[in-house]
């Protein structure tokens, strides 16, 4: 296949892109700032149509992962790089395939599990899940990602694409032992010493081994029955303290200071960050792939932390 992957220069574009390409598929990266790779990187600017469309022409699918990192204060300009380099980069792939003369069988398109309510009650499924920004229990700061989540999947329902179906992908933060990704951050401080639990340990943290989020998205491009809104995520999601120590057992870390919420919100300050990153409760299943009958390989966080820190320790010792 020709798979297509705008923003695919980030640590979930780089695991899919390096997936596809070791499969033998002909994998084009569309990024701000092309670099040498082993697959081909286009140049594009995210917001209009330009020479790089002609690789949507004729390919089978486009994965678009687009969007400014959210690991940042949300100072004006920084909210309203997030919401346009999402809500525009939808748009302009939209057009691009609306013009073309063969257009993809399948766009998968980034969306996020952060569209759902903050909750300890229930899981938050496709179906009965409780969309957020209106609950009480979270603080009004919060409803900026869901303003973002919401206009990024209005862009894409409001695309006309005849013949292309369309899935919008509520992801969970995807794992993997790459540099610099969320799981080597998290690995860094359980080894540390700073791997406790946040806040009141209490909020649900929902994830996917990288290896499953790659096999989901290949079952969702095979799949021509499929389109709509799914949350790629383990049908496990776990509370902070229960993640956090099983973390701190795969990685060998004998004990994890705890963080109070005013100890976050003072080092989210220091780290350029926020604290909703880690306090909202992010508890989201996958019903629909479960119903659909895809198999994860690792549906439970205590064999995902072990393969990951097993993978992490292994590269790490290359390294060395």
């Amino acid at each position: 296949m020709k798979i297509v992957i705008p923003g695919g220069s980030g640590q979930v574009g780089t695991v899919l892109a390096r997936a596809f390409h070791r499969d033998g598929h002909d994998v084009v990266v569309l990024s701000r700032r092309p670099g040498v790779r082993p697959w081909r990187v286009v140049a594009w600017d995210g917001a209009t149509l330009g020479s790089w469309q002609v690789e949507i022409d004729g390919c089978d699918a486009v994965i678009n992962l687009t969007g400014r990192s959210v690991n940042c204060r949300y100072t004006a300009a920084n909210r309203l790089e997030i919401l346009q380099s999402r809500v525009l980069s939808t748009r302009v792939v939209g057009q691009a395939i609306a013009r073309a003369a063969r257009g993809p069988r399948v766009w998968l398109q980034a969306s996020t599990a952060t569209i759902y309510a903050h909750r300890y009650d229930s899981p938050n499924d496709e179906h009965s899940g409780i969309l957020g920004g209106r609950e009480s229990s979270a603080p009004d700061s919060w409803r900026f990602s869901i303003d973002v989540a919401s206009a990024w999947e209005r862009a894409f329902a409001e695309a006309i694409t005849k013949g292309t179906r369309k899935i919008a992908l509520r992801s969970a933060m995807t794992l993997s032992p790459d540099p610099g990704g969320v799981f080597d951050m998290l690995v860094g401080l359980a080894r540390h010493g700073l791997g406790g639990s946040a806040g009141n340990g209490r909020q649900f943290v929902s994830w996917i081994h990288y290896e499953d989020f790659i096999a989901a998205v290949r079952w969702l491009i095979d799949r021509d029955d499929i389109e709509g809104a799914m949350n790629v995520a383990s049908p496990n999601p776990l509370p902070n303290a229960d993640f956090m120590r099983v973390l701190r057992e795969a990685s060998g870390a004998s004990f994890g200071l705890p963080a109070s919420k005013w100890m976050l919100e003072i080092g989210a300050v220091f780290m350029r960050t926020e604290t909703e990153l880690i306090l909202k409760s992010r508890r989201v299943v996958p019903a629909r792939l479960l119903e659909l009958g895809f198999e994860f390989k690792y549906p439970d966080w205590r064999n995902a932390a072990g393969d990951l820190c097993h993978q992490w320790n292994v590269a790490h010792a290359r390294a060395a």
